[in-house]
């Protein structure tokens, strides 16, 4: 192995060590008796603020090691720039996770996710705008419209029965288990070897395909095969770096399979617009009344101003802007594959699923695929393995774009 290659290597098990506590998600998310305390006694008549206590953290060892790891790599060769990069991103998430509760907080989350009224790549329009265009066509639509598939009839031990042969199907045999989460936030999650639902939610039979295209073929396909790099381990763990990537990549495998509804591009939408009311001074309260206003059941609307308030004080002005990543990372992978295709670069687009990372990664490290110093993926997702299929669906974008509706 050629000394830089070597080099990197050892500094990116480095990484992985120095990271191993810094579980984001689960060390800022609220437990489940916190809803069940609110929505009690709301039902009693009573709107008091949630309680939340986090606890106190230190990790002082990890920054230092990350950013002794990030001092050391070189930055002008592809592995080094990836593994300074990332250092840099899980210090800024030590430094939230030591913050977590206070004002402070917000602004390491904004480093890490943006803000929604950031442009988007390419244009003068923000990611709130594009949440405010799909909101808006989701409450035209005509209710008569919405097919019963659409309706949350199925509670989550039936849809687990259903997910758990759709994935053993896919893989001839059992690797990833679907279990019940009681103290989820998100309805799902997913990582390498197991795809997590809300217990209590419930969902509708489109649900279905969109988890297996979302969780199960991009978020565990992309853990699985980052476990076969031996030289970036780091590519099987889920960073803030590759959040946006990662999520956009997931809403754009629920589009180009037909499986995203329109009901569930609101959802992601009013997430981002709830972030902009919280950011602009709107307390946990009020942003739980815009969701219920908005047509949410109760418990869902209390999971939903919860995602915003992760970490963060409730008291408005602050926020964890990780859902305002959805639409932005949907419109730059959409892009990406666009650019691909019309750069006659396909390949790029089946080397994204060779473990986690941002689109800039792809391009960066496509020598080293090329070069075998990178695995390709093992697994990949079928509507990626029908290439003809998707060239087909986004020549047909690439042209479709230039017709200007403004001009019929």
């Amino acid at each position: 192995m050629p000394h830089a290659i070597a080099h990197h290597a050892v500094l990116d098990a480095r990484m992985v060590a120095a990271t191993r506590g810094l579980r984001l998600l689960s060390l800022a998310s609220w437990p489940a008796q916190t809803q069940q305390a609110f929505l009690g006694a709301l039902a009693a008549g009573r709107r008091a603020m949630p309680v939340v206590r986090y606890p106190a953290l230190d990790f002082s060892d990890a920054r230092r090691e990350l950013d002794a790891i990030a001092a050391a790599a070189d930055r002008d060769h592809p592995l080094g720039a990836y593994i300074a990069e990332s250092a840099q991103v899980w210090t800024i998430t030590a430094q939230l996770l030591e913050s977590l509760g206070t004002d402070a907080a917000c602004g390491h989350a904004i480093a890490l996710y943006g803000r929604p009224d950031v442009d988007l790549p390419g244009s003068t329009l923000t990611t709130r705008d594009a949440a405010g265009h799909f909101i808006r066509i989701a409450n035209e639509l005509d209710p008569r419209l919405l097919a019963a598939a659409e309706r949350p009839t199925l509670d989550a031990s039936t849809l687990q029965a259903q997910l758990q042969n759709d994935l053993d199907a896919y893989f001839g045999g059992r690797v990833i288990t679907v279990e019940l989460d009681p103290e989820m936030i998100a309805k799902a999650a997913a990582g390498a070897y197991r795809l997590r639902l809300r217990s209590d939610a419930r969902y509708s039979i489109h649900d279905r395909e969109q988890l297996l295209q979302h969780e199960a073929f991009v978020h565990s396909l992309t853990a699985l095969n980052g476990r076969e790099q031996s030289v970036l381990p780091s590519m099987a763990m889920s960073s803030p770096r590759t959040t946006c990537t990662q999520e956009g990549l997931a809403v754009f495998a629920e589009q180009i399979t037909g499986s995203i509804d329109i009901d569930r591009m609101k959802r992601v939408s009013l997430r981002i617009e709830a972030i902009a009311l919280a950011l602009r001074g709107a307390d946990f309260l009020q942003v739980f009344d815009y969701f219920r206003d908005e047509g949410q059941a109760t418990n869902e609307s209390f999971a939903s101003a919860q995602r915003v308030f992760r970490g963060v004080p409730l008291t408005g002005g602050h926020a964890f802007t990780k859902d305002a990543v959805y639409l932005r990372g949907l419109i730059e992978v959409h892009t990406f594959f666009r650019q691909s295709l019309a750069q006659r670069k396909l390949p790029l687009c089946r080397q994204l699923f060779a473990g986690k990372m941002t689109l800039d990664d792809v391009v960066r490290l496509s020598p080293l695929f090329e070069a075998g110093t990178l695995a390709p993926p093992r697994w990949l997702p079928p509507w990626l393995e029908r290439a003809g299929g998707l060239a087909g669906m986004l020549a047909f974008s690439l042209f479709a774009n230039r017709i200007r509706l403004d001009k019929l």
